[in-house]
């Protein structure tokens, strides 16, 4: 299930693309078999092994285009182990919500994109939201959980502050946002019938897709759309200064 349009990103074969928290790896499968240069990168053990491992098996199974190579690394986003002006794209899906320090995490994205260079930014959208924090004090208040709710000018004032270009947007997975409406409701930690049939559906149509579901969602992104994405570019003479360079600490490196 991807959030980010890899033709907005423009994406292309052999570019490096830094996957941030890259939690079991979707966005980072897909940059792989579009034949980029992709790196990884999440803070959680569990999530960069199971990414180092899917990787793998997308390198062993052929399915990576000549040129497409990936590695995982175990990291901070307040302190990417990334060199200045490193990479041709950033993908930063779902993760800014977590972190309290959001302006440091998007100077560091700032900091390791090469001048020309786009990030894809995704968080969720703060109408689904707003109703999920209603129905639910567990759904974010717990350790690790949102930290906030964005709004998109607030959004977009903030990749404009870090020295990026806010630029196209647009809303995505508007059939997931039920789905997270009807588990607050009823417990998150509940196996609640209803939600074990909400999300038979939701697999359904991931592996299936329908005409059906497909367009109904193409209609509803704009109005129920959980999750929202900013493209941003970092200017090709930069306006500003990110002076700091952290070199790769090999040791929390796998390749694959």
């Amino acid at each position: 299930m991807l959030t980010v349009d890899y033709d907005l990103l423009d994406l292309r074969p052999g570019m490096t693309v830094l996957d941030l928290g890259c939690g079991e790896g979707r966005h980072a499968f897909e940059a792989l078999r579009r034949g980029a240069r992709v790196v990884a990168l999440d803070h959680g053990v569990s999530e960069v092994e199971t990414t180092r491992r899917w990787l793998t098996a997308i390198a062993e199974a052929g399915e990576a285009p000549a040129g497409g190579v990936a590695e995982v690394v175990r990291g901070d986003l307040l302190a990417l182990p990334v060199p200045d002006a490193s990479v041709d794209r950033v993908i930063a899906s779902e993760v800014l919500e977590h972190i309290p320090d959001d302006a440091t995490a998007l100077a560091e994205i700032a900091r390791v994109l090469k001048p020309g260079g786009r990030v894809a930014v995704t968080v969720p959208r703060y109408g689904p939201e707003r109703v999920c924090w209603a129905l639910s004090d567990a759904y974010h208040a717990n350790e690790g959980g949102h930290v906030r709710i964005y709004r998109g000018d607030v959004l977009r004032t903030r990749l404009a502050a870090a020295g990026l270009q806010p630029g196209r947007q647009h809303h995505a997975h508007a059939l997931h946002a039920p789905y997270w409406w009807l588990k607050c409701a009823v417990g998150v930690d509940r196996d609640a019938a209803p939600v074990r049939a909400y999300h038979r559906l939701l697999v359904w149509d991931l592996m299936a897709r329908p005409w059906l579901t497909r367009t109904a969602e193409r209609v509803l992104d704009p109005v129920l759309g959980k999750s929202l994405v900013v493209y941003a570019d970092k200017p090709a003479v930069p306006g500003r200064a990110v002076a700091r360079t952290r070199p790769v600490d090999r040791r929390e490196k796998t390749a694959v």
